[in-house]
């Protein structure tokens, strides 16, 4: 058997002239208005230009190809290289099983779901498919955060991108296993004070889940904090929701509260996440149909 992991991002837009494509292809191929391309343009242009995404990723797929000694495809879920690109590439490359890893720790229907349906119709039955759908409480994956925040005096704020609200009415696990990612790794830190906000809700006129951090900010302050480390549990990538989210709304509202506000280092290609990355594979392929949550 040969075997090829497919390493799954959100994807950005690598130039402004992708902006409105990218945004459309998020929406479902519907317009956007020009008001909101030049929202989001705005927002990549504060940040440097564009998303560090497809680099970052690109460094963590040959970080974990040279750890693990087989063949790591990269494929986007909303951008290029697309899902059905990577899984094409694994299977002329004479890939008879593939692992498909979302790069999100975390399990929703409306997140990781959706990587599930890309890739089981991009093989469409022409090779052994593997997928790990939730690594929330993988204890190297654990380790890694917990390391990134020992030690700190501040209060610790965990983070995660907001969904709707619906979600809990379908009985999805998504804002429990956040909840349980950052108890776990609080108690490995052994934390004083921590709490759980998400952040990056959409304005689709819907309730999303919460609190927001920006709200969670403001009852820190209230209650006599003033030093917050922001651990972003939900995300392991530089990106748009890391960059322009937290290093600039966050900090510009908890400048306005007189908070101290620090975030930890993102994940990226650091050679712990990655020997992470790489257990996690080969426990996976170690024992097919195992999910390791």
């Amino acid at each position: 058997m040969s075997d090829a992991v497919v390493l799954m991002a959100y994807g950005s837009p690598a130039t402004a002239e992708d902006i409105r494509p990218y945004f459309e292809d998020i929406r479902g191929g519907r317009p956007v208005s020009d008001e909101a391309v030049a929202g989001l343009a705005q927002r990549y242009r504060r940040i440097g230009g564009r998303s560090p995404l497809d680099d970052v990723t690109e460094a963590q797929r040959a970080a974990l190809e040279r750890e693990l000694g087989v063949p790591v495809f990269v494929g986007m879920k909303h951008w290029r290289p697309r899902i059905a690109e990577a899984v094409e590439s694994a299977l002329t490359g004479g890939a008879t099983r593939i692992l498909g890893l979302v790069l999100a720790p975390h399990y929703s229907r409306l997140s990781v779901g959706e990587y599930r349906e890309r890739l089981e119709a991009a093989v469409a039955g022409r090779a052994e498919l593997e997928l790990v759908e939730s690594w929330h409480d993988h204890e190297p994956f654990l380790d890694v955060l917990a390391d990134r925040v020992r030690g700190t005096d501040a209060w610790v704020v965990f983070t995660a991108h907001s969904l709707p609200a619906r979600i809990l009415a379908d009985g999805d696990p998504y804002r429990e296993q956040l909840l349980e990612t950052s108890r776990l790794v609080a108690e490995r830190a052994g934390l004083d004070g921590w709490s759980f906000a998400f952040q990056s809700a959409s304005p689709t006129g819907e309730p999303w889940l919460g609190p927001d951090i920006l709200d969670e900010l403001g009852r820190l302050h209230e209650a006599g904090v003033r030093s917050v480390l922001v651990a972003p549990v939900g995300f392991v990538s530089d990106h748009l929701e890391i960059l322009w989210d937290l290093d600039v709304e966050a900090r510009e509202r908890a400048a306005v509260l007189g908070l101290q506000l620090e975030r930890i280092e993102s994940l990226n290609d650091d050679p712990a996440f990655i020997r992470a990355l790489a257990a996690l594979v080969e426990e996976r392929l170690a024992v097919p149909g195992k999910s390791p949550s």
